[in-house]
């Protein structure tokens, strides 16, 4: 539990001493509340296209490894695997967590 919370004290540090960033982004649709919160997300994070590891991923779904490396093998998972180097960019695993929220 303790490694659950300190994980999620690190995101939260990491979003909060985030610089300021003039994101424009125009769309003629209006957007759903989840493409704000990600949108949103995107323009706090101060480096969304840092990589996150198996190791990171177990420790933020709180599963053991050997799930962990299952999610890394699923079809939807958009992950990047070269060899035994499985790793997956912070932003497109936020997008695929929200899209697994109901």
């Amino acid at each position: 539990m303790e490694e659950l919370n300190k994980i999620s004290e690190k995101v939260i540090n990491e979003i909060q001493n985030t610089e300021t960033k003039n994101i424009v982004i125009e769309t003629k649709e209006i957007l759903t509340p989840e493409e704000r919160m990600a949108i949103d997300t995107i323009r706090r994070v101060k480096n969304p296209f840092k990589m996150l590891t198996v190791k990171d991923i177990m420790n933020d779904l709180g599963i053991c490894e050997s799930i962990a490396y299952k999610t890394f093998r699923r079809a939807d998972f958009p992950s990047i695997n070269i060899g035994k180097n499985n790793q997956i960019m912070l932003l497109a695993y936020l997008i695929w967590k929200m899209q697994k929220r109901v």
